[in-house]
């Protein structure tokens, strides 16, 4: 690949890899070092990735990175901050507070799922992977990541239907 294709690619993936990394550690700052990790690890194997297969590529890269991050986590302590969720948006406040606590149910349905459930929505309905990438991403069978993902959609369903009762349509 060219020297300047690592710019292209990061300005091409940046949000999607941040967005994934910051739904995987729910922290703002740690998911803001995961995506530097990244496209470090990036930049040093660019070589070896297909171009037709960058973005499962960088996923995958972002998965591992978060996993390391998760072992060195796992011994010391966290530290949770609302920061940057406070900075202001160019939006009207009436349409920033719906919007906030729209993704706030949203994140927290999708955190309330299983790790591998979360996994599958979060690669396949969030960042739009195919089924084999997202299951080469997770280091699962396709067959298995079908199913994960039909358990979290139903999962997500059922909690829609008893939270909105008289909206079913009966």
């Amino acid at each position: 690949m060219e020297t300047n294709s690592l710019d292209s690619i990061y300005r091409k993936y940046v949000k999607d890899i941040f967005r994934y990394l910051r739904s995987l550690c729910r922290d703002e700052h740690a998911a803001e070092d995961l995506l530097q990790e990244t496209f470090y690890r990036a930049y040093l194997h660019l070589d070896d990735c297909k171009e037709d297969k960058i973005k499962p590529w960088l996923f995958r890269v972002a998965y591992h990175a978060f996993i390391d991050y998760m072992r060195k986590e796992s011994r010391s302590s966290v530290y949770g901050t609302d920061y940057f969720q406070r900075l202001a948006d160019r939006d009207t406040p009436e349409t920033a507070v719906l919007r906030q606590e729209i993704w706030t149910e949203i994140g927290k349905l999708v955190a309330g799922l299983p790790d591998n459930q979360r996994h599958a929505i979060l690669l396949y309905d969030f960042h739009q992977l195919s089924y084999q990438e997202a299951a080469d991403i997770m280091g699962i069978r396709l067959s298995h990541f079908k199913i994960l993902l039909f358990r979290a959609r139903q999962k997500l369903r059922e909690y829609e239907e008893w939270r909105n009762p008289d909206e079913r349509g009966v």
